[in-house]
């Protein structure tokens, strides 16, 4: 690579014509100097005051130049497929704006008719024909319609005319769950609570069963009124009286809500493919009698305590007077209750198996 200074001696004729290829001399001596001769018929230059600081040129070799036109050329491709690229984008919004307003006029709808983000969406080419066509469809429904006026629901249900069946899917498993939930836990409070006994007397016929249970309580540590009394064998009965009665309600609300729930996974599994995975079915008959069980057991023995001890025995003579102290010590034991039943559901739900597929699952994660 050689550095030289540029000497240019400048020609009085006026006339213009190509630049001839001249060949440089180089001195032997330093610094080197480069002297180009040119032709009178060589280009006139207008004379003026060298700068102080000289223009330097980088000799690469005779194609130097050449390599720098090659190197501008190249650049300018590049700006010739970024053009492309933009050319593509405005392209495809043409595209999508024409086939919107084809549309549009096929329904005899206008842009003024459209709301107001759609139509800008519309004009700016970002909207495909089969959105606009999706909207058009669910302005039929009125229902859909009023929903789209709220931005949200609308620019969910022009990705998915399905969004509001998987809402209604999901709420409804929740739902259903729920009710049954709660069905469970009223029978919970009011099986076990305990009662004064207002039962007419038992026919004469009645059988020795019926008669046992008869003077049973209904829960078997309630405090007996002035004038009755439990034997020990009386308050066992109430112990499994309210199991039965509990098993059963467990059983049934754990069954219909079981089924529910399946078979409106199943329908969500129909619509929503990407589903499929993510949620299986709970096993019917083995959820609903392990939940049964566990209510029998578990649920019936710790309400039984909870509404017979801690409250009637313990904080109920203590708090008579302060009902609202009673009531907020009332709500705290119960809650607790409520947290130390769903922990205890938990392990007795992986010990019988019904979540051992679960359980598989964490252990692979």
């Amino acid at each position: 690579m050689s550095i030289a200074t540029c000497l240019f001696t400048p020609s009085p004729s006026p006339s213009f014509s190509p630049l001839p290829k001249t060949t440089p001399k180089f001195s032997t001596t330093f610094p080197l100097h480069l002297n180009l001769r040119l032709s009178s018929s060589s280009i006139s230059l207008r004379h003026r005051q060298p700068s102080p600081f000289l223009t330097f040129s980088t000799l690469l070799g005779g194609d130097g130049g050449d390599i720098n036109s090659n190197n501008n050329s190249g650049g300018g491709g590049g700006n010739n497929d970024n053009g492309k690229g933009k050319g593509g984008d405005e392209n495809a919004g043409d595209k999508n704006r024409k086939d919107a307003m084809i549309l549009l006029a096929e329904a005899g709808r206008s842009m003024e008719s459209l709301p107001k983000d759609l139509a800008a969406a519309i004009q700016a080419g970002r909207i495909p024909g089969s959105v606009i066509e999706r909207f058009l469809g669910l302005e039929k429904s009125g229902l859909m319609r009023w929903l789209m006026q709220f931005g949200g629901f609308k620019e969910r249900l022009l990705a998915d005319d399905l969004f509001l069946a998987k809402v209604a899917m999901e709420c409804g498993v929740g739902i259903f769950t729920k009710v049954m939930a709660i069905i469970a836990d009223f029978m919970l409070v009011y099986l076990p609570a305990p009662t004064v006994s207002l039962r007419p007397p038992l026919a004469v016929s009645a059988g020795a069963i019926s008669k046992f249970f008869y003077n049973c309580p209904d829960n078997a540590f309630q405090v007996a009124l002035p004038g009755t009394s439990y034997s020990l064998l009386q308050r066992l009965a109430a112990v499994m009286r309210n199991g039965a009665k509990l098993f059963a309600v467990g059983t049934t609300s754990s069954l219909v809500g079981t089924a529910i729930t399946n078979a409106l996974i199943n329908a969500r599994k129909a619509v929503d493919k990407s589903s499929a995975v993510e949620v299986e079915n709970v096993p019917i008959l083995s959820t609903s009698v392990a939940y049964g069980v566990y209510m029998a057991v578990s649920s019936n023995l710790r309400y039984q305590v909870l509404a017979g001890v801690i409250e009637q025995r313990i904080l109920e003579p203590l708090l008579h007077q302060h009902k609202l102290m009673l009531s907020a010590i009332c709500f705290a034991v119960r809650t607790g209750n409520t947290y130390l039943g769903s922990l205890l559901w938990v392990d007795y739900a992986r010990l019988v198996g019904i979540q051992k597929a679960h359980e598989d699952n964490t252990t692979l994660e």
